[in-house]
C-alpha cells in the first residue's frame, strides 16, 4: 500500500471519529487541502522553485491551478509547467526570459470533486532576477562620548532579501548578530535586529577602525562583503550642543511580524552626551503616555529600544525624548506588529435537512484583519462579509463546500467547512403531466397530474398565475395509489372560451418544488383577464403575464400611455404574451400597462395592470474608531438613506433583539434614523450589533463590532505569608479584566521592595500556574519581598507587594571548607548561622571541645546579625600544630547545625632537584624532575628558566609555566643550533622555591623557519616573468641555506605549484633571481619561493600575483556586422572577443575599410580607431562596395582580423557624364556621343539629351537608355543647336555635362564618335577598343598598334563597327592603339591606352640573418609589374620534413621565420600574390639555423669519483648552442660487458651522483647527451677510491687479455654473434633477389604484406582476399600513455643525423652503414641518397637486442575472439617487444625466423599535404592512409621486405633493462617500414626530487641527483613536472596531421625532447608535455602482476 493511501486511510478516520461517519453512512468528502500553499513565494531566476498543492477528499480531488480571475493557468514551455502531482513548477530562466504575466502573478489551487471545490488563499508569486549590486558602509559622523549607529547600505531593489549576516572591524573581528536574551547586550558592539551596528560611547580610539558589513541573499544564499569599508569621523566637541537628531522629527511608521524582533532607533547626537526615555501612548491615561517598561525582553541600549520576540500588544505610537543640559528633541515612531492570519470554522462539518436553517460561524485570527468573505464551490457567495453565514432554508443546491476567507493587505487565510444534506428525503418529481391542447366549447375537460417524493408532496393548481380552487365548474380530486405517489385531477365542466389559458401543475414538498405548465386554448373571441395591482422592487426585472383567452389568436402586444412597447432596450415582449422590464426604475416604469388581444377577423381585447414601483432601504454604512474603554459611552447611528416609508427598524446583539432597557436606549430620531446608545460600556457589551430595516420591498442588515478594553480587577489581592522552612508555599494572585489579564510574578533584588526582577521558574521548585506561585521545600533563601503584576495593556495594570518570611532552625549555608594560612602568621576562622534567633554558638577542635582560656592564642566573638549570628575564631601566631579540623555548632530552638573549617599552615616549598633532559629538536627540550616537598601546600605551578648561554640570569631570562602537578614539560619556540641554560623553580600559594642547578642544552637543527624575504616578480616579456627575493632573516636560517624552490602555477588553479630550484648565492649583497620561460600570454601566475638547507625545505613566501606580458588578442571580435546608413555613411557594429582570448587588456579597436576592388592595395585602407562597440565610417564613395575588416588591439599591439564584411553604400545621383561630342550624321541629323560619369553613383538608369536651338529658349529632351551612349537627333533645321546630357539613377537625374553646340551643314565630314581611353584588361581575357566612325560619304579607317599599321591576325580583328578586339591578350599587348578617319571632308583620330594584368613574378628573396630558432629574409619585387601586390607567401620547411607557408602584407619586405629548430637545415622560396593570382616561386635557398650538437668535456672535469659513488658535472657538457634536452647515464664494471641503466632522461644542469659502487674497482661510464641538434655519447674509465679514501693502481694488461679470452670461450655470447652474421649475410642475399625481380612489376600495382608463416607481394584486389576485411583509414595514434615501455636498453654509438626523420627515399640506416664515404647513390625514383662512412661507425655490431612496434590500425580492430591466453601479457594499444635475431641469449635460431605483422599495411598517399605549394616537388615522408586506396607503394616497401621478409621464429622471453619480459605465448608482428629506421629513442624524463607542498615538512636532498636503489627492476622513475602542461592524449587524433603512425609516434616524442619546431601542427608546447607527463603519472597503475605503463615508441 503506497503512501498516498495511508494518507487517506488516516484522514477518513479522523473525519469519522470528528464528523460522525459510519460505514453505513455516506462516506463522500469535500476536498480538504493537506499542503496549502504559502502566500508569498520568492524566488530567484537561477534556482526556480516549486510550489505544491495537495487536497484529499472521497473522491480523490482533482488538483489544478487558476490564476485571480479565474482562468486556468496552463504550461508555459521552460517558464512554467503543472504537474500531474499538483505541483506548480517554475524552472530556472535566464533574465531576458522574464514574462510579467508568469512571474509577478497572483495564482491560486483549487481542488474539485464529486462533493463540492476549494481554493487556496491567495498565492503571489513572484520571481527575482538575480542583479549585480554592492554593499557599501558610509562614514558616520560621531561627537565623542554618543553613540554611534552604522549601517549596512544596497540597493532598494535588493533590500527586501538581503539580512545583515555580520560585521567585521580591521582587525578580522567579526561581530555577529547578539540575542538581547544574552548577557552582550551590555558590550561596545551590538549588532542590531535591524542589522545596524551599534557602538556605544565613542573614544577617539574608534577612529582607527574600519567596519565592513556582510549581508546574506535569503534566495540564493549569497554573501557578499561590503565593497567598502565604513569608519567613525569622531569630532571632539568644543562647546555644549542641544541634540539633534539624524532622522526626521515627524513621525515615523514601521510594521513588523509577530516574533520578530525589531529595533527603533532614535540616533542623536549632543554634548553633553544626551540621556533617551522612550514612552509609549496609552489611551485613557492621565498624561496619555506612560514610560517603556524595560524587561528581559525589552532593552534600551542608549537610544535604541529593542524589542525581542514581539507582540501584538506592543503595537501602538512610541515617543523618543532625548535632552541634555542644553536643549532636548524628540521622535514619535507608530509601531504596528502584524501577527500571522488564520481562520476556522465552526462546525468543520455539518448535516442538514431541507427546509432547516444552517449556521456557519468564522473564528478569525491575526492582525490586522481588514476583510472577511465566504466562498461556496470556490466562488464568493455576494455579500457574505460577516463572521456568521446563515443559511434560513437549506436546499438541494446549498450542499457542498464553504470557505472563510480573511484577508489584509500582505496576506489571506482560510478555513474549509462541509455541508451535507440529511435524512432520506428526496425532492417532488412528476410523474405524468396534461399535453396543451385546443379545444371547442362546451364539453368537460379534465387535466391529470402524478407526483412522487418523500416525503408525499402536494399538487395544486393555477391558471394564469392564479390559483384555482373547488368551485360548481372547476373540481379537483387527488389520489394516493402509493405511500410514495399522488395523483391528481382537474376537472372543468362545460369548458367555455373564457377558461383557455395557461394552466399549471405544481407538486411541492418541505425539501423542493416540481412545477408543469401547458396551455389549454378554447376557440372563441379574444377575451383578456383581470389583472390585479403589481408591485416591484426598483432594480429588480418585472415580468407580466398577459391572461388572455380565445382561439385562434394572431398578435399579443402592450401599451403604455397609448405607445407601444417596447420603447426602450430594458422592455422585451415575448411571443406568448410576457412583458419583461430589466432593472425597473420608479420614475420610468410606474404605472398603467395594458395588454392586447388580436384575432385574425378583426377582433381585439384589451386588460389593464396597474404597476407600482418600491425602492428597499438602503442603510448608511456606520462602524466603531477601534476598541473602547471600560465606562465610555458608545453610540450607533443607523440612518436610512433610500427606501419607501414606512420603516421598520430594530437592534440586535448577536441574535439578541435589543428593546431599549436596561443598559441599552434606542433613540427614534424623525423616520430614517435610530440611535442606539449605551451610556457605560463594559465586558458584558462585546458583540457584534446589527441594525435591521424593513419596508414593503424588502429588508437589509448593517452590523459592526463593539470591542470593550477592561482593566484588570483584583479578584484575589496577595498578602504577606509566612511558612515553615521545607514546607510547600503557595500564593494566590488572580484578576480580570478584558482582554484576560497576564499575571506575572517578581522578587526584589535586596532586602527592600524596588528593583524587582522575573522569578526563575522551573518545574521541580518554583512554578507558577495561572497567577499561583508555588515554592516547594521553601528556604531561608526564599524570604523577601515578592511582587505580583496583572497586566492587558489597558490602564495601568495592577500590583500588589507582600513579604515572605521562612522561620527556620540554625542553618550553615557552608557545610565544610578548607581555610589555609601560612606559618607565623594570624588567622581567624568564621561561621555564620542564619535562622530564629537566639542563636548558641561553641567551637570544637579535632572533634574536642575548645576552651580558650588554655591557651591564650585562642579568640572567641560573637556577633548578632539581623539573619543570625557571627562568631569568630582568631589564632595569633600560627604553628604546624595548629593544623587541625575545627567545628562551629550553632543551636536555637529549632534545632541545631554545624560546619567544618579544615585549616592547613602552609609553607613555601623545597629546591626542585633531579633536572635531566628526556628529548630535543631543534625548537623543542624535553625537561624532567623530581617534585620536591611542597610545603604543606600543592604546588602550584614550576617555572623553568631559560637563557642563551652568553645571556645574563637577571635581564635575558625566558620563563615557562608549568602546572604544578606535572613533573615533565617541554619548552616551545626555541632557536635551532642554539647553547641553552636551563633551571627551575617550584611555586605554591606560599611562594617560590630556591632555583635548581643549572642545565646546559644544545638545540638541534631544523629546516628554515621563514620564508624568503622581498619576493618581487616581473614580466619580461609575454612569456617570461623575472623572480627576484633575498634570503631569508639569519635567525630563520636554522642552518647553511643550500638553496631555493621557485613554484609557480596559474593564479586560478588549484593544482600544486612547479617548482625550480635555485643555488644559493653566497654573496648577501645581492639579490637571488630566476627566469621561468614558456609560460601562457598575459595570464596570472602566482609565484612563491622556499629555501632548504640540508634539513628540508623550509615555509613558503605569499604568493605573489603577476601577470606575464600583454599579447595580441587572437581571436577577432565577434557578431561583426555592417549597414548601409547613407550614400556616404557606414554604420559597424560588434562585441568584443571573449575574454579568454583578449590576452591583454583590451585598449580599443581598429575598423580597417576600403573599396572592395582595392582591398588588397595597403595603401588605400583607411583605419578608424575607436574603443567604442559601434563606430560610423564618414567620407565614403557613393554606391561603392566596401571591404570592412575589424581588429582589437591591446598593450601587446593587434589582435587577429575579423573576416571582412561586405556593405555597398547608398545609391545617389550621378556626376555629370565625362565628355559629350556633337557630330553631324547627315544634313538633317546630329549624333550626339557622352561617356558614362566618373562616379556613377548608383545604376544608371537611363540618360537624357536636351536639345536647344540657339535663338530658342524651347528646350527638348530625349530619354536614353542606360547601355546606350549616343543618340541621333534628326530632323533638323540649318541653325545652330546646343546640346547636354545628364545621367539618372534611382535616386534622380544629375548634373549636367558641359553644352556642345553645332550647326548642320550639307557637308558631312569625318569624324569618330568615341572618345579617348584608358583601357586595363586581365592577363588572357578578350578586349574590344572602340572607334565609332561618322561621315559621308563612309570615312576610311585606320588603327594603329603601337605605332605601327595593324595587320589582322588570329588575335587582332577588325570589326564591322570599327572597333578593334584583340583575343587572350598577352604581356605584349599593353601599350598604346591609335584610330584614324578620313573623308574628303575632314579626317579624326583616337588614341587608347591599354594596360595589361598578369600574376606578379617571382620576387627576389635573399637570406639576412639566422639564430637557433629563426632565419630572416629579404624580399624584392620586379618594378615592371603592373598589377598591385597585395601580398607575398613565404614557404619553408626542414631538410626532411614538409613545406609550410606564412602569407605577409605586400609592404612588409622583410620577415623573420621563427619558432625553428636549433641546428637545422632548412630550405626557403617566396611567391607573390595580385588580383589575377599567385606567381611563380622564387628559386629555394638553402640555409640552416644556428647551434650543433654537444661536445663532451675532459674526464677531469666531469668525474669526481668517491669511495662508493662518483659525481658527474653535467655544466661541463658544452652544448653547442642549442639547449640541452636530457642524457641518460650507464655503467658497468669495466671487466663486465653488461652495462647498467642509471637513468635515461637525466634533466641537464647541476650535478649527478652514481651510487652503490664498490670501493676501489674500476668502472666505465658512458653518457649520452642530447639537444635539439643531436648527441654526443662520451665514455670514461674511472676507478673509485678505497674505503680510507686512497687511490688504486691501474689495472694491467694481462688482465685485459684474461678477460679477452673470457670473453672467446663464453659460448653464449660467441654463438649468438655468429647467428647474427649468417642472418646479415643471407639477408643481404634475399635483399639483392628481391630488388632485381622487383623491376618486374608495376609499382601502381603492389602491395606490401606480411603474414605469420610467409610473405606475399600481390595486387590490391588481393587485399580483401587475403585480410577478409578493408581496415578503417589510418588513424593518428601519438604515444600511449600508460603502457608497458618497451626500449633498446641504450643508445647506438656515433653521431645520427640531427634531423631524425624519417625520409623514404633514402634507405634504412643499415643498409647505410654498408656504403662508403661520400659515395652517391642513386634510387629508383631518381632521388639521391648521401652517406658517408663516418657516420655509422661502429654501430654494424651494435644492433639492439629489442625493438618496440605497434600494429598499425590494430588499436581498434584487434580481433575480439583472441583467446584470453592468447591476450595475457598484451597491453591495450597492442604494442609488441620483439627480439632482434642476433641478441638472442642461447635460443636456437630457426631457419625461418621473420619479423611478423598480421595486420593490414597502410601504405603512403600521394599529395596529401596541402602546405606544399603545386609547383614545388615533393620533398616529405610518407603519409599512411588505407591500402585499398593507395596508389604508389614505393621502391621502401619491397626494400623492407627483401630484407626482413621470408622467415619466421619463435623466440624466448628475454629481459630488456628495465626488467619488462615478453610472452612466450605471442608471436610478435612488426611492420617494415618501422624497422632499422634509425629513429633516436628520447624516452620520456623522470622525476627529480620534489620541494614538498605547502604546509609539510620534508626531508630535502642537496641540490647533486642522486641516484639510488629506490626503483626496483620492473619500475620506472616517475615523469618529472615540466614547464607546462600537455594535454594530448592517445586516442586524441585532433590536430595532428595526416602521416604514417610510425611517423606521428616518432613525431609526438620527439617534440618531447623539443625537437619538434614551435607553432607547427604536430607540435606540442611544453605546457602540453607537462599535461601529459601529468596524465601519464595520473594513470599509471599496476594490474594483473604487470610492471607499471609508461609510453611505447618505435624504433
Amino acid at each position: 500500500m503506497d503512501v498516498h493511501k495511508w494518507i487517506k486511510l488516516v484522514i477518513f478516520g479522523i473525519l469519522s471519529c470528528k464528523f460522525g461517519i459510519t460505514s453505513g453512512d455516506d462516506i463522500t468528502s469535500g476536498p480538504v487541502f493537506l499542503t496549502e500553499p504559502r502566500n508569498r513565494i520568492d524566488f530567484s531566476n537561477t534556482t526556480g522553485t516549486v510550489i505544491e498543492c495537495a487536497a484529499t477528499g472521497n473522491p480523490q480531488p482533482e488538483i489544478i491551478w487558476v490564476l485571480q480571475d479565474g482562468t486556468k493557468v496552463s504550461d508555459v514551455p521552460g517558464l512554467r509547467q503543472v504537474q500531474s502531482s499538483g505541483s506548480l513548477v517554475f524552472p530556472p530562466f535566464r533574465a531576458e526570459d522574464y514574462r510579467q504575466e508568469v512571474h509577478a502573478q497572483t495564482y491560486r489551487c483549487k481542488g474539485t470533486n464529486a462533493v463540492g471545490t476549494i481554493v487556496s488563499r491567495d498565492v503571489q508569486v513572484r520571481a527575482v532576477v538575480s542583479q549585480d549590486y554592492d554593499v557599501d558602509v558610509n562614514k558616520e559622523y560621531v561627537i565623542r562620548g554618543n553613540s554611534a549607529i552604522v549601517k549596512c547600505l544596497y540597493p532598494s531593489f535588493v533590500a527586501e532579501f538581503l539580512v545583515v549576516d555580520s560585521w567585521i572591524s580591521e582587525t578580522e573581528t567579526e561581530f555577529r548578530e547578539v540575542y538581547l536574551a544574552s548577557t552582550n547586550h551590555d558590550s561596545k558592539y551590538l549588532v542590531l535586529p535591524s542589522g545596524e551596528l551599534h557602538i556605544r560611547d565613542v573614544t577617539p580610539e574608534d577612529g582607527f577602525k574600519t567596519f565592513r558589513c556582510r549581508t546574506k541573499h535569503r534566495l540564493t544564499g549569497e554573501t557578499k562583503l561590503s565593497a567598502t569599508a565604513g569608519r567613525l569621523v569622531i569630532t571632539e566637541p568644543i562647546t555644549s550642543s542641544r541634540p539633534k537628531l539624524s532622522m526626521d522629527s515627524e513621525t515615523v511608521t514601521k510594521t513588523k511580524a509577530r516574533t520578530e524582533s525589531f529595533s527603533l532607533l532614535c540616533p542623536g547626537q549632543a554634548y553633553p552626551p544626551p540621556v533617551y526615555r522612550w514612552y509609549k501612548f496609552i489611551d485613557g491615561q492621565v498624561g496619555g503616555k506612560l514610560p517603556v517598561k524595560l524587561d528581559d525582553r525589552v532593552k534600551q541600549v542608549s537610544g535604541t529600544l529593542i524589542i525581542r520576540d514581539a507582540k501584538v500588544g506592543d503595537s501602538g505610537k512610541y515617543l523618543c525624548v532625548v535632552n541634555n543640559s542644553v536643549g532636548g528633541e524628540s521622535v514619535e515612531t507608530i509601531l504596528t506588529v502584524t501577527a500571522p492570519l488564520s481562520a476556522s470554522v465552526e462546525p468543520a462539518s455539518q448535516t442538514a435537512e431541507y427546509g432547516r436553517p444552517a449556521v456557519f460561524t468564522c473564528n478569525p485570527e491575526g492582525n490586522p484583519i481588514k476583510s472577511l468573505s465566504w466562498y461556496k464551490d470556490g466562488k464568493a457567495l455576494p455579500g457574505a462579509n460577516e463572521s456568521v453565514l446563515k443559511i434560513e432554508s437549506v436546499k438541494k443546491d446549498d450542499k457542498g463546500m464553504y470557505q472563510c476567507f480573511v484577508r489584509n493587505d500582505h496576506e489571506s487565510a482560510q478555513f474549509t467547512a462541509e455541508l451535507k444534506l440529511g435524512g432520506k428525503f428526496d425532492p417532488p418529481q412528476l410523474l405524468s403531466t396534461f399535453p396543451e391542447r385546443t379545444i371547442q366549447p362546451g364539453p368537460t375537460v379534465s387535466l391529470k397530474c402524478s407526483a412522487s417524493g418523500n416525503p408525499l408532496p402536494e399538487i395544486t393548481w393555477e391558471i394564469d398565475g392564479k390559483r384555482i380552487t373547488n368551485t360548481d365548474r372547476y373540481q379537483i380530486n387527488q389520489l394516493t395509489p402509493s405511500a410514495s405517489e399522488v395523483v391528481s385531477f382537474l376537472n372543468i365542466s362545460s369548458i367555455t372560451t373564457n377558461d383557455g389559458g395557461l394552466y399549471v401543475c405544481k407538486a411541492s414538498s418541505k425539501v423542493g418544488v416540481s412545477e408543469h405548465s401547458a396551455r389549454q386554448n378554447v376557440y372563441g373571441m379574444p377575451f383578456v383577464k383581470s389583472m390585479e395591482k403589481m408591485s416591484i422592487v426598483a432594480g429588480e426585472t418585472m415580468y407580466i403575464n398577459c391572461p388572455y383567452a380565445g382561439h385562434p389568436i394572431d398578435s399579443i402586444s402592450w401599451e403604455r400611455g397609448g405607445r407601444i412597447l417596447p420603447i426602450n432596450k430594458r422592455q422585451q415582449i415575448y411571443p406568448n404574451g410576457t412583458l419583461v422590464v430589466e432593472g425597473v426604475q420608479r420614475n420610468a416604469d410606474q404605472g398603467s400597462y395594458t395588454c392586447v388581444v388580436k384575432s385574425s377577423p378583426g377582433y381585439s381585447a384589451k386588460g389593464t395592470v396597474e404597476v407600482q414601483v418600491m425602492a428597499p432601504p438602503v442603510i448608511s454604512p456606520f462602524s466603531l474608531d477601534g476598541p473602547s474603554d471600560f465606562g465610555d459611552s458608545v453610540q450607533l447611528n443607523c440612518h436610512i438613506t433610500k427606501g419607501d416609508e414606512p420603516f421598520q427598524i430594530e437592534w440586535f446583539l448577536g441574535k439578541i433583539p435589543l428593546k431599549g432597557t436596561g443598559d441599552y436606549t434606542i433613540s427614534q430620531v424623525g423616520k430614517r434614523t435610530s440611535l442606539l446608545t449605551i451610556s457605560t460600556v463594559s465586558h458584558v457589551h462585546d458583540g457584534v450589533y446589527t441594525c435591521m430595516v424593513t419596508n414593503d420591498a424588502g429588508t437589509v442588515f448593517h452590523s459592526t463590532s463593539l470591542a470593550v478594553n477592561v482593566p484588570p480587577r483584583w479578584i484575589i489581592e496577595p498578602t504577606d505569608k509566612a511558612f515553615a522552612q521545607g514546607s510547600e508555599a503557595k500564593i494566590e494572585c488572580k484578576a480580570d479584566g478584558f482582554p484576560k489579564p497576564t499575571l506575572s510574578w517578581k522578587r526584589a533584588t535586596g532586602s527592600t521592595p524596588g528593583d524587582y526582577r522575573d522569578i526563575k521558574t522551573n518545574s521541580g521548585t518554583v512554578r507558577v500556574e495561572d497567577g499561583t506561585l508555588t515554592m516547594s521545600n521553601i528556604q531561608k533563601s526564599s524570604e523577601g519581598y515578592y511582587l505580583c503584576e496583572a497586566s492587558n495593556g489597558i490602564g495601568a495594570g495592577l500590583s500588589a507587594v507582600i513579604y515572605v518570611s521562612v522561620q527556620a532552625p540554625p542553618h550553615f549555608e557552608i557545610k565544610f571548607r578548607n581555610q589555609t594560612a601560612r606559618r607565623n602568621e594570624p588567622v581567624v576562622l568564621q561561621c555564620e548561622a542564619k535562622g530564629e534567633k537566639p542563636i548558641g554558638i561553641l567551637w570544637n577542635m579535632n572533634n574536642k571541645r575548645l576552651e580558650p582560656k588554655s591557651d591564650n592564642r585562642y579568640t572567641i566573638r560573637e556577633e548578632i546579625l539581623q539573619s543570625g549570628v557571627m562568631s569568630d575564631l582568631s589564632i595569633r601566631k600560627l604553628d604546624r600544630s595548629d593544623s587541625a579540623l575545627y567545628t562551629c555548632v550553632a543551636t536555637n530552638a529549632f534545632g541545631s547545625d554545624d560546619t567544618s573549617i579544615n585549616l592547613i599552615v602552609q609553607e613555601v616549598p623545597e629546591t626542585p632537584s633531579g633536572l635531566k633532559v628526556l628529548d630535543k629538536s631543534g625548537r623543542v627540550v624535553q625537561l624532567q624532575w623530581t617534585a620536591p616537598y611542597d610545603g604543606n601546600a600543592p604546588i602550584t605551578r614550576y617555572l623553568i628558566e631559560y637563557k642563551l648561554i652568553k645571556g645574563d640570569w637577571n635581564n635575558d631570562i625566558e620563563r615557562v609555566l608549568v602546572p604544578g602537578s606535572a613533573t615533565v614539560a617541554g619548552v616551545y619556540n626555541l632557536r635551532p643550533s642554539t647553547n641553552y641554560h636551563f633551571r627551575l623553580i617550584a611555586e605554591n600559594e606560599v611562594g617560590a622555591s630556591e632555583p635548581s642547578s643549572t642545565v646546559t642544552i644544545v638545540t638541534a637543527e631544523e629546516v628554515p623557519s621563514g620564508p624568503p624575504r622581498g619576493v618581487k616578480v616581473e614580466a619580461l616579456d609575454q612569456s617570461t616573468l623575472k623572480v627576484m627575493w633575498k634570503p631569508p632573516s639569519r635567525e630563520h636560517w636554522n642552518g647553511d641555506i643550500l638553496g631555493y624552490y621557485v613554484g609557480y602555477k596559474l593564479g586560478s588553479s588549484d593544482k600544486p605549484f612547479l617548482f625550480e630550484t635555485v643555488e644559493f648565492n653566497r654573496d648577501h649583497s645581492k639579490e637571488h633571481s630566476l627566469q621561468i620561460n614558456n609560460l601562457k600570454t598575459y595570464t596570472e601566475y602566482s609565484v612563491v619561493v622556499q629555501a632548504f638547507n640540508k634539513v628540508g625545505a623550509g615555509p613558503m613566501s605569499e604568493e605573489v600575483i603577476q601577470f606575464t606580458g600583454e599579447g595580441t588578442p587572437d581571436q577577432p571580435p565577434q557578431d561583426f556586422t555592417c549597414a548601409t546608413l547613407t550614400s556616404t555613411t557606414i554604420g559597424v557594429s560588434w562585441s568584443s572577443p571573449p575574454l579568454a582570448n583578449a590576452n591583454g587588456v583590451i585598449k580599443g579597436y581598429k575598423v580597417i575599410y576600403a573599396p572592395a576592388k582595392l582591398w588588397f592595395d595597403e595603401a588605400s585602407k583607411d583605419t578608424k580607431i575607436t574603443s567604442q562597440s559601434e563606430t560610423v565610417l564618414h567620407g565614403l564613395k557613393k554606391y561603392t562596395n566596401y571591404s570592412i575588416t575589424i581588429l582589437a588591439y591591446t598593450g601587446g599591439g593587434d589582435g587577429v582580423k575579423a573576416t571582412p564584411m561586405h556593405c555597398y553604400t547608398e545609391q545617389d545621383v550621378p556626376d555629370a557624364p565625362q565628355s559629350v561630342k556633337a557630330l553631324q550624321m547627315s544634313p538633317e541629323s546630329i549624333l550626339i556621343s557622352w561617356l558614362s560619369p566618373e562616379y556613377p553613383n548608383g545604376i544608371i538608369t537611363q540618360y537624357t539629351v536636351y536639345v536647344q536651338e540657339a535663338e530658342r529658349e524651347e528646350i527638348r529632351s530625349h530619354r536614353v537608355p542606360s547601355f546606350q551612349l549616343s543618340f541621333e537627333a534628326s530632323g533638323l533645321k540649318e541653325d545652330r543647336y546646343n546640346f547636354w546630357v545628364t545621367a539618372s539613377t534611382v535616386i534622380g537625374e544629375g548634373e549636367q555635362s558641359k553644352q556642345v553646340s553645332i550647326s548642320p551643314s550639307s557637308r558631312v565630314p569625318a569624324k569618330i564618335a568615341s572618345f579617348d581611353d584608358k583601357f586595363t584588361v586581365n592577363f588572357k581575357d578578350d578586349i574590344k577598343l572602340p572607334c565609332q566612325a561618322v561621315g559621308i560619304p563612309v570615312p576610311e579607317l585606320q588603327w594603329r598598334i603601337k605605332g605601327s599599321a595593324f595587320v589582322p591576325s588570329d588575335r587582332h580583328r577588325l570589326l564591322p563597327d570599327g572597333s578593334l578586339l584583340i583575343r587572350e591578350v598577352s604581356r605584349d599587348d599593353a601599350g598604346e592603339y591609335s584610330c584614324s578617319v578620313e573623308n574628303p571632308y575632314g579626317q579624326d583620330t583616337i588614341s587608347h591606352i591599354l594596360t595589361v594584368h598578369a600574376p606578379p613574378s617571382p620576387p627576389a628573396v635573399s637570406l639576412t640573418s639566422s639564430t637557433t630558432s629563426s632565419i630572416s629574409i629579404k624580399l624584392k619585387p620586379k618594378k615592371e609589374e603592373t598589377a598591385p601586390i597585395y601580398s607575398y607567401i613565404v614557404h619553408y620547411k626542414p631538410e626532411f620534413g614538409e613545406w609550410e607557408q606564412i602569407q605577409i602584407a605586400n609592404s612588409q619586405l622583410e620577415y623573420t621565420v621563427e619558432g625553428l629548430q636549433c641546428g637545422q637545415k632548412y630550405q626557403l622560396y617566396a611567391s607573390a600574390q595580385n588580383t589575377i593570382g599567385t606567381g611563380e616561386g622564387s628559386e629555394i635557398i638553402h640555409t640552416r639555423t644556428k647551434g650543433s650538437g654537444p661536445t663532451k668535456p675532459e674526464a677531469s672535469k666531469f668525474l669526481e669519483p668517491s669511495s662508493n659513488s662518483v659525481t658527474l658535472h653535467l655544466g661541463t657538457f658544452s652544448d653547442g648552442g642549442c639547449p640541452m634536452l636530457y642524457f641518460v647515464v650507464e655503467y658497468k664494471i669495466r671487466s663486465s660487458s653488461d652495462w647498467t641503466l642509471v637513468t635515461n632522461s637525466l634533466k641537464p644542469g647541476g650535478n649527478f651522483v652514481v651510487l652503490d659502487l664498490a670501493p676501489g674497482s674500476w668502472y666505465n661510464l658512458k653518457v649520452t647527451a642530447h639537444n635539439n641538434a643531436g648527441f654526443a655519447v662520451a665514455e670514461y674509465e674511472f676507478a673509485t677510491l678505497t674505503v680510507t679514501g686512497a687511490t688504486i693502481a691501474p689495472a694491467s694488461d694481462s688482465a685485459n687479455n684474461e678477460e679477452i679470452l673470457k670473453l672467446l670461450m663464453n659460448l653464449n655470447l660467441i654463438v649468438p654473434i655468429c647467428a647474427a652474421i649468417l642472418v646479415i649475410i643471407a639477408a643481404i642475399v634475399v635483399i639483392i633477389v628481391l630488388k632485381r625481380s622487383n623491376n618486374h612489376y608495376p609499382k601502381d600495382d603492389m602491395v606490401y604484406s606480411q603474414s605469420v608463416n610467409h610473405s606475399t607481394l600481390g595486387k590490391q584486389n588481393q587485399l580483401r582476399d587475403e585480410l577478409g576485411y578493408i581496415p578503417p583509414p589510418n588513424r593518428k595514434l601519438p604515444p600511449v600513455p600508460g603502457n608497458n615501455y618497451n626500449t633498446v636498453d641504450r643508445i647506438k654509438r656515433g653521431t645520427l643525423r640531427s634531423h631524425a626523420t624519417w625520409n623514404p627515399r633514402q634507405k634504412h640506416m643499415y643498409e647505410e652503414l654498408a656504403l662508403e664515404k661520400g659515395t652517391l647513390r642513386t634510387l629508383p625514383d631518381g632521388s639521391h641518397l648521401y652517406a658517408r662512412a663516418g657516420d655509422f661507425a661502429g654501430m654494424e655490431d651494435e644492433i639492439a637486442p629489442y625493438a618496440t612496434f605497434h600494429l598499425l590500425g590494430f588499436r581498434e580492430e584487434m580481433d575480439p575472439g583472441l583467446p584470453s591466453g592468447q591476450m595475457q601479457g598484451m597491453n591495450p594499444q597492442q604494442f609488441q617487444t620483439m627480439p632482434h635475431s642476433s641478441g638472442m641469449n642461447g635460443g636456437q635460431m630457426d631457419s625461418n625466423f621473420i619479423h611478423q605483422r598480421n595486420a593490414s599495411q597502410s601504405m603512403p598517399r600521394q599529395q596529401a599535404h596541402l602546405a606544399v605549394a603545386p609547383q614545388r616537388p615533393a620533398d616529405f615522408g610518407p603519409q599512411y592512409d588505407d591500402p585499398a586506396n593507395c596508389e604508389d607503394p614505393g621502391y621502401q616497401y619491397a626494400q623492407t621486405q627483401s630484407q626482413y621478409g621470408g622467415q619466421s621464429v619463435t623466440y624466448d622471453q628475454p629481459s630488456d633493462a628495465y626488467g619488462t619480459r615478453s610472452n612466450p605465448s605471442m608471436r610478435r608482428s612488426v611492420g617494415g617500414p618501422a624497422a632499422g629506421t634509425g629513429r633516436m629513442i628520447l624516452p620520456p624524463y623522470p622525476e627529480p626530487p620534489a620541494p614538498p607542498t605547502r604546509g609539510i615538512s620534508q626531508q630535502q636532498p642537496t641540490n647533486n641527483y642522486v641516484n639510488s636503489s629506490m626503483y626496483s627492476s620492473n619500475q620506472f622513475p616517475p615523469p618529472p613536472p615540466s614547464t607546462a602542461d600537455l594535454s594530448t592524449s592517445s586516442n586524441n587524433d585532433s590536430g595532428i596531421t595526416e602521416g604514417s603512425e610510425p611517423d606521428n609516434d616518432r613525431d609526438q616524442l620527439i617534440n618531447r625532447g623539443g625537437l619538434m619546431k614551435p607553432g607547427s601542427r604536430d607540435a606540442l608546447t611544453t605546457e602540453e608535455m607537462r599535461k601529459l607527463i601529468e596524465k601519464n603519472e595520473a594513470s599509471n597503475h599496476v594490474g594483473n602482476g604487470l610492471t607499471a605503463m609508461y609510453d611505447t615508441v618505435n624504433v
